[in-house]
This record gives C-alpha cells, structure tokens and sequence, in this order.
C-alpha cells in the first residue's frame, strides 16, 4: 500500500454503507486572454490520490460493506498535447496513486447516476469551506448540481474531517517537510554570504531564489518577505524593493516546497554582518523566548497556552530593559501569534487552535519583536515536529545566535 492509499485508508474507515465522497483537484484559473495562472492541486486532493493535475476527480463509495474508488481523468487530446503537454494517461494514474479504475471525465455523470441510484446513497461527503476564493469550486456546482436532481442526499463538508487527517503527519510527510527545510537553509546561507549594505531588498532576495531554483525547486512555499529597518515592522511586508542601509537588520520569512510540503523559516540578520549592542539586546531576549517556548511545547500541552507563555516571558524581560513599564504594553511590540500548523499548506489545516498539542504536529515557533520608533524588527522561526515528551527542532541546522551569524558573515 502506498503513502497516499493509507491516507485514504482514513477517509474509507469514515464512510458508512450508502455514503459517498468525491473530491475535486480543482480547474486552473484564469489570469489573462488565453493565459492561466500556474495550477497547484486541491490538497486534500493531493493529500488522498499524490497526484497534481487539474480536472480530475476522486470518488469512492461503501455498499454492502464493500468500498470502491475511482477516479476521473481528461481524454488524452492529440491537438492540445501539441500546445500544452499531454495529459496523464491511466496507467501513470494507476501507478502514482494505486487507484486501480479509472475512467474518463465525459463518464463522470453517468457514473455517479448509477451509483447513487443502484448504491442507495444517502450521504455525500464534499470538500467544501467557506471562504469567498472557494465560490466557484468544481466542488460547489457539483453540490447543487446533487441538490437538484437528489433532494434526498444530505450533502456533508469533508474540509474539517480532512483538516483533522493532515493535521498529524506521518512519518514520510514530516520527511518531505525536512527536505523542504534543508533547501530553505541552502537558500538563506546564500543571502547571507552575498548581502552588502546599499543593496535592494529585492537584491539579496535573489540569491536566495537562485539557491532554489538550483534545486530544482518550482514552487516557494509562500512569498518571500525581505523586510530591512522599520519595515520588518510590517509583520507581512513584501515589497521588497526598499534600499538597505549600513546598520540595518533585515528580517527574511521564506520557505521552499517540496513535493508540495513546505518549510516556513524566518531569520534575521545585519545586512554588514554586526549587530549593534541594542540590535543584539533584543535579538537574544527573541532567541531566549523562542527557546522557552520550545522547552514547553509537547503532546498533550494547550495550543493557546504557548503564546501565553512566551508573552509571560516577554513582559518581564522587556521591563528588564526599560522597553515597558507594564504587561499590557507587551502588545505595542508583538501582536501575532508564536505558532501555527505546517505541511501541505504553509498555514497549514487543523483545528489546533481548539485543543491539545498531539504528537505528530508539525508546527513553527517564530517569537518576534518590533519596535518601530527604533527601526528594529526581528524574528526568528523554526519548524518543531510535537512528540508524546517533548519535540524535535526539524530546523535545528540553520544557524541563529549571534555569534554564528557573525561568524557565518565575516
């Protein structure tokens, strides 16, 4: 049984006699006249099938205790293979996602009408959510399309079942998401040998795209935020086209994909190489913070309680320095939270915020402080794997005190 077969393995253990579930991999979106913005699949598409192109769909069923699954693909088209590339054709669908019968899209209906009719369905699962860039889903007109002809089928959102799928990873995915890291770090060492006071921001971000790109890398996990001086005051600052100056810092929050898992790494470093004495102040206090929290965080311990404690730790170390004179001021310098979920998304699905830390979460850690009336902001992010007693820095590697990033710069 393959990685993705046991993810659908979770999906068929759900389902009860007369239940369906069909989940789309989503259409490419157009940007312009006959151009298409890239297409990247549904994950929950990819998360049960491994597989990435778009108009494909995957339905499985139980009935009489018996489960079968599909899935639907294009036609191969001489013509269009000539303009845009083939499609797959149903062997390499069998062989990436070890889903035996496969058919094409103009049988789709005609399937799902005898299976509904002869299968009894009563339910049907669908990959559904509730945001307003979802308002056009293959998913959403395939649920009317249901609600019209079969009243009697009760329609269920699949999104949050799912979310709880991938929000503890196996073992092969956290391995995708440390390769995904590695790569980030190759990315990061590269700026950090080539940034020079008097570059654009958008100059040193290149070196860290080239690094990518040398992997092979297509896709980044989300857009790279290079942030010099008071602009890393702006928690999600991508302009990137400021001029950097002698004394700055420069806040980096990048990551690569691999394999459509991401690492998310966020590093701060001077762009000539030496932090001031206050610069290095608040660094270590960030870095000492980040290290507390870390400390904490394990399975069966509140997601909540994390930003908690590092906000604890913030309000007596920043009176220590004559940056507060209470907690309540603590907000004016940091006002996001320490953690979220990573993997297939970089703001990953899960409903963590609710619950417990489980063992098998992979997640980041990513204190900072901004403190805009001085120029300086910084943070500092890794990516932990939760385990039952504690957890493991999958980051560990890319380098972040002081000393070894001035070392790393001379």
């Amino acid at each position: 049984m393959n990685n993705f077969a046991v993810n659908r393995s979770k999906l068929k253990n759900i389902l009860e006699d007369n239940q369906m579930a069909v989940v789309f991999s989503g259409n490419p979106v157009q940007k312009l006249g006959d151009e298409y913005f890239p297409f990247t699949p549904n994950r929950n598409f990819y998360y049960l099938t491994g597989l990435d192109r778009p108009k494909m769909i995957y339905f499985v069923y139980k009935f009489n205790g018996d489960i079968e699954e599909y899935i639907a693909i294009e036609r191969y088209d001489e013509i269009k293979a000539k303009w845009v590339g083939a499609v797959m054709l149903p062997d390499e669908v069998r062989q990436i996602s070890d889903i035996q019968q496969v058919i094409y899209l103009d049988e789709f209906e005609e399937n799902i009408s005898s299976i509904i009719f002869n299968k009894r369905i009563q339910k049907l699962y669908l990959d559904l959510e509730n945001r307003d860039f979802y308002a056009n889903t293959p998913a959403i007109d395939f649920a009317n399309e249901i609600k019209n002809k079969y009243n009697y089928v009760t329609i269920e959102n699949l999104f949050n079942i799912m979310a709880d799928f991938r929000m503890v990873k196996e073992a092969w995915e956290v391995e995708n998401i440390v390769k995904a890291i590695d790569i980030t770090k190759d990315g990061i060492y590269n700026m950090m040998r080539n940034s020079r006071a008097g570059m654009m921001e958008y100059q040193i971000e290149s070196y860290f795209d080239f690094a990518l790109k040398q992997h092979g890398v297509k896709d980044f996990a989300f857009k790279t935020i290079a942030a010099s001086g008071k602009n890393a005051t702006v928690l999600h600052y991508s302009d990137n086209n400021s001029k950097t100056e002698d004394g700055d810092l420069i806040l980096f929050d990048v990551g690569a994909q691999y394999e459509y898992y991401n690492g998310d790494i966020s590093r701060t470093f001077p762009v000539n190489g030496k932090f001031t004495d206050r610069q290095k102040t608040i660094y270590n206090i960030i870095l000492e913070g980040q290290q507390i929290v870390i400390d904490k965080a394990k399975a069966g311990i509140e997601f909540k309680s994390l930003n908690c404690i590092l906000k604890d730790y913030y309000a007596k170390a920043l009176s220590k320095i004559g940056l507060i004179s209470n907690a309540e001021e603590v907000n004016k310098y940091y006002y996001h939270g320490v953690s979220h979920l990573l993997g297939l998304e970089t703001h990953d699905v899960g409903r963590h915020n609710e619950g417990l830390l489980k063992s098998g979460m992979v997640m980041t850690v990513e204190p900072g402080l901004y403190i805009a009336e001085e120029g300086i902001g910084i943070r500092i992010e890794d990516n932990i794997l939760i385990e039952d007693n504690g957890c493991r820095v999958l980051s560990k590697d890319i380098i972040k005190t002081v000393e070894d990033i001035e070392d790393f710069m001379k």
